[in-house]
């Protein structure tokens, strides 16, 4: 079997190349800005509309004849790519204007606009960039994206087929919830992911550089210093570096749990509330969206079973007997006890063992964690008790998000 993945290298272009595709960006930019005015003003554009409007344009104006038609085709494609997801996908808003100050820029080909010749990337317009090869591509790319990040650096993207690699056949579950002080804690303590604060050592350095950015700045209306460029650039930089080393340590981690486990049960946590709290710096180095990403990508692309259980009321409940507590436990206790079966363990833990076993009995309901963890410790037959009469005479809902 084979999958479709993306393959980025860094790019070392030129004054000359990237200046040309800097050009090329402003003339995409503005074809983006164009749609986004008529979907405000209420044309209901298609891609059909636009690619003619966009046929039109190139024969009246000189300047963005001059462009690559691929890439702006290819912008327009984009745009209409994200309007369609910002009408299906929760919480997903409408195309926004692309300002310049503001946006960084990205520039997409497919096989018509772009060739590898003796290992530089060909673009249109006789641009030629070489490539930094980290790595050898598994087959012929089908489409590539040039883009720019926040410290000037350039990269190209490739969208390449690989075969997939089987995972080792295994038999363990694990469950896993999320946390601040521990970022991620397991029902086996020897796959727990510890709070390891890359952003907190990088703090010092980050808060001298926007300290020069802050007695180099100037009057608003005025250009920036080169001072305060590159205050701006060294900033840029140590945050991106604690970025990469939670990336990292979030791969390296869910590859080690996935190749151990052929079910994994994943506490569906929203880390978002959390900016608005004491704990928001301290969430935000945890990097607990991205490690729930890299653990369930990588679960699903080895073919194990991942299963999202919600995370209500998996700290009150024993994991021992399912009974639930009938007051919340604050932040402050960290020893989960039962007063029940007298089932003492650490909070967390429980809460891993509660979701683990929630996923065992493919419960995954909210108002049904309880029950289901009790007919599970008691050998039932997977009947649910009486006060939540939602699943009775059907078969419980599927979460997964992978099977193998």
């Amino acid at each position: 079997m084979s999958e479709t993945v993306r393959y980025t290298y860094r790019l070392r272009p030129g004054r000359q190349a990237e200046a040309a595709l800097l050009l090329e960006w402003s003339k995409c930019r503005f074809l983006w800005n164009e749609a986004v005015h008529q979907q405000k003003r209420g044309l209901k554009p298609t891609f059909c509309k636009l690619s003619k409007l966009l046929t039109e344009a190139r024969g009246r104006f000189s300047w963005l004849r001059e462009g690559s038609q691929v890439a702006q085709q290819q912008t327009l494609r984009t745009y209409m790519a994200t309007l369609d997801a910002s009408f299906k996908v929760k919480g997903r808003g409408r195309p926004k204007l692309k300002r310049r100050k503001d946006t960084l820029p990205s520039l997409e080909y497919t096989t018509r606009g772009f060739r590898i010749n003796n290992g530089r990337l060909c673009l249109p317009n006789k641009v030629t960039t070489p490539v930094v090869w980290s790595r050898d591509l598994p087959s012929d790319p089908t489409s590539v994206r040039v883009y720019q990040d926040n410290l000037g650096h350039w990269y190209a993207s490739f969208v390449v087929r690989r075969d997939t690699v089987a995972a080792p056949d295994v038999d363990g579950a694990v469950g896993v919830d999320w946390g601040v002080k521990t970022t991620a804690t397991t029902t086996n303590p020897d796959f727990d992911l510890p709070h390891l604060g890359h952003r907190k050592r990088c703090a010092a350095e980050r808060a001298k550089a926007q300290r020069t950015m802050a007695r180099r700045r100037r009057a608003k209306g005025q250009a920036p210093s080169k001072g305060y460029l590159t205050a701006k650039r060294q900033a840029a930089r140590v945050e991106k570096q604690a970025a990469r080393q939670n990336t990292h340590d979030a791969r390296q981690w869910a590859k080690r749990v996935v190749d151990n486990h052929a079910l994994i049960a994943v506490e569906d946590f929203k880390p978002k509330f959390l900016s608005k709290t004491r704990m928001a710096r301290k969430a935000a180095d945890a990097a607990i969206g991205a490690c729930k990403r890299e653990l369930i990508d990588k679960g699903t692309r080895a073919g194990r079973k991942v299963v999202l259980v919600p995370p209500a009321y998996t700290t009150m409940t024993c994991a021992e007997c399912g009974t639930r507590a009938k007051e919340r436990l604050g932040l402050g206790l960290r020893i989960f006890e039962c007063g029940n079966c007298g089932h003492t363990d650490c909070r967390d833990r429980n809460a891993a063992k509660t979701i683990l076993a929630t996923a065992e009995r493919n419960r995954a309901s909210a108002d049904d964690v309880r029950h289901s963890i009790a007919s599970f410790r008691d050998g039932g037959s997977g009947a649910v008790r009486a006060g939540n009469p939602g699943f009775a005479g059907r078969n419980p809902p599927d979460l997964s998000v992978g099977s193998r």
